[in-house]
């Protein structure tokens, strides 16, 4: 295997993380409701770290496609 598939392959891996995130999330919003609060400051819960684990698997794919294709974030 390259480097550019196991690049690849990882950067699908996060993606599908991703996805199951989002669904866990969707399904918790129907269940329970989600306010600003919620989301911006909670203070328990699944969404207690969400944004920022979110947010470091979408950057993490974003370095990993920039690796594959051979450019670099400005």
């Amino acid at each position: 295997m390259t480097d550019i598939s196991a690049l690849k392959q990882q950067k699908q891996a996060l993606i599908e993380q991703m996805l199951g995130l989002q669904r866990r999330f969707i399904e918790h919003e129907h269940q329970h409701g989600v306010s600003g609060k919620d989301y911006w400051a909670p203070s328990e819960g699944l969404l207690l770290n969400y944004r920022q684990e979110y947010m470091a698997m979408a950057n993490r794919v974003v370095d990993l496609a920039h690796q594959i294709v051979g450019s670099s974030r400005v």
